[in-house]
């Protein structure tokens, strides 16, 4: 361990490197120009810091100080944070909360595993599901897990899927049906999470009749027990899938307490899809704000199309507009009132 008096000096360095790393980050932000010499960048701030403090400084906590006082320049920091020791600021907090766009740091990672998942694996699929407080992802091998922000901890529950060998494609949550759901190339999944004793009811809708490559939920249904869900398959075919209670047998599961894995004929929901692409659906989404759906494709004639969710059922022609090479991706900002796409 450092001796005091070099550890107060080791301080005194740091709080001046804090300073000097502000004081950058504002004339850069300002447009002025910063002399090469006097430019300290992650690189010199990780390297001076494990100079003035040794081993003692985790790399992953450099990295979180310094990405915290580079996007917020006013932001209050304490020297033991650099040790991952962190202070809460009460005013701070309110008055973030008042902020619209918030960028939460996490200065630990932590690795959530399973006892069968010993691969690398990939996360595929991750939403926000805002009125409950929590965050769904799904992973390419199978795990679907829910990350609770209660109070100040996140708390994950993780559901293993190891009944089909396809990779996980997506996911999303049912908000009628308050059940979380994915898709792998050939099945639909349904988890209800919330069953007592731990246990874990888990509805396995196949076959279905292409690959399934993407999915969300579509809230436009005012029946409680109804949720409709948009996938997208390999062979430009956009679907419209309805769940209800009655079809998965909600009612009838709560009721037994062991762990329930039921498979489901697919023929027996209600599907109504369309061919709207000449190539993969690479992603579908249900724009509530415009009551339309959209879907992209690596198509360059079909690119990406937005119309009405009613043109699933029907051969009326859909508003599209064609991109060479195609469209990868796309998002709405309601406040902006435009659609962005990414080929």
């Amino acid at each position: 361990a450092p001796e005091v008096p070099d550890f107060k000096n080791s301080l005194k360095q740091f709080q001046k490197l804090v300073e000097k790393t502000v004081t950058q980050k504002t004339k850069e932000k300002l447009g002025l120009c910063i002399e090469d010499d006097d430019e300290i960048d992650y690189d010199k701030f990780y390297t001076t810091t494990k100079t003035l403090f040794g081993p003692e400084v985790k790399d992953l906590n450099i990295k979180a100080f310094f990405r915290k006082i580079s996007n917020n320049l006013d932001a209050t920091t304490e020297w033991s944070e650099i040790f991952g020791y962190f202070i809460e600021d009460s005013g701070a907090t309110s008055s973030q909360t008042k902020e619209e766009n918030t960028v939460f740091l996490l200065a630990e990672k932590k690795q959530i595993t399973h006892s069968v998942v010993k691969r690398q694996d990939t996360i595929t699929g991750i939403v926000k599901v805002p009125h409950l407080d929590f965050i769904v992802t799904s992973s390419q091998k199978g795990v679907i897990t829910i990350f609770n922000n209660q109070i100040r901890y996140f708390f994950s529950y993780p559901f293993y899927f190891h009944q089909d060998t396809a990779w996980i494609t997506g996911c999303d949550f049912l908000p009628r049906l308050k059940c979380v759901m994915a898709v792998t190339e050939r099945t639909v999944i349904v988890w209800d999470y919330k069953s007592k004793g731990g246990q874990n009811n888990c509805f396995i809708i196949k076959p279905m009749e292409n690959a399934l490559l993407c999915v969300c939920t579509v809230t436009m249904s005012d029946n409680l027990a109804t949720d409709n869900i948009l996938m997208g398959d390999d062979k430009g075919y956009v679907q419209l899938f309805t769940v209800t209670s009655d079809c998965l047998g909600l009612k009838q599961h709560k009721d037994k307490k062991e762990s329930q894995l039921q498979v489901l004929d697919s023929k027996t929901f209600n599907i109504v899809k369309r061919k709207i692409h000449d190539d993969w659906v690479v992603k579908v989404k249900y724009i509530s704000e415009l009551n339309c759906f959209g879907s992209c494709s690596s198509d360059s004639i079909h690119s990406f199309v937005l119309d009405d969710i009613k043109r699933l059922e029907d051969n009326l022609p859909v508003r599209e507009f064609s991109v060479l090479r195609g469209v990868n991706a796309f998002t709405y900002c309601a406040k902006a009132k435009v659609i962005v796409t990414g080929g």
